[in-house]
């Protein structure tokens, strides 16, 4: 249980990146109020935590009515939570996020700059927190929980990660300042090292158990 418990948490906290997400805050929240950065969090928050939730409690339930099995999906978002390390690695992830964080403020421009609902939800919640890598970790891990008391484990440690966001983004100004560049480049290579390790033994797991499925029939 603790072994499943930790591995859910390095998984997400590497996948959902809340100390990353400081610098893109801060770069779409340019503008508002103080009380309007608050609100912005706070539902960004809200909905990702919903989202996550979801896949966590019908995720195994939606690919079984799909017809996918378990072990197709964990080599699929192996794949997928590999390519998320790869560019964190190689720094390509930033990258990507501030296009898409880019584009956001484009869009917002053509409407209200201080359009709370609408940014709270993209980019905020989706991609950036509960994006398709998170998803997938989150499907994987509910479907490998020992028990109901591991799955129950699974949620809180969503809701406190969600929760670290929220207080990343209330404190973004001064983090990113603490971090600086040199030490937000160091921390993303080494987390991204990390998920790549990770990605391949979700990859290794989807394989072993399509083999042993064939052998058995």
């Amino acid at each position: 249980m603790l072994d499943y418990l930790l591995n859910a948490l390095v998984t997400l906290f590497v996948t959902i990146d809340p100390i990353g997400l400081a610098p893109i805050f801060v770069g779409l929240t340019r503008g508002m109020t103080s009380g309007q950065r608050r609100q912005t969090a706070v539902r960004a928050t809200l909905t990702a935590i919903a989202i996550l939730y979801a896949f966590a409690l019908v995720g195994e339930g939606l690919l079984n009515f799909l017809g996918i099995s378990l072990a197709a999906f964990r080599i699929a978002g192996g794949l997928l939570l590999f390519w998320i390390g790869f560019e964190m690695v190689f720094e390509r992830r930033d990258q990507r996020k501030l296009a898409n964080a880019t584009r956001a403020i484009e869009e917002e421009q053509q409407h209200d700059p201080t359009d709370v609902h609408h940014l709270a939800v993209f980019p905020l919640a989706i991609p950036l927190m509960a994006g398709p890598g998170a998803i997938s970790a989150t499907i994987l891990i509910s479907a490998s929980a020992p028990s109901t008391i591991g799955l129950l484990g699974l949620l809180v440690i969503i809701a406190m990660l969600i929760g670290c966001c929220l207080l990343v983004f209330l404190l973004a100004g001064p983090l990113d300042r603490m971090l600086g560049n040199t030490g937000r480049i160091v921390l993303t290579r080494l987390l991204g090292v990390l998920l790549s390790a990770l990605a391949v033994q979700f990859v290794a797991d989807g394989v072993t158990a399509i083999a042993r499925a064939a052998i058995g029939s």
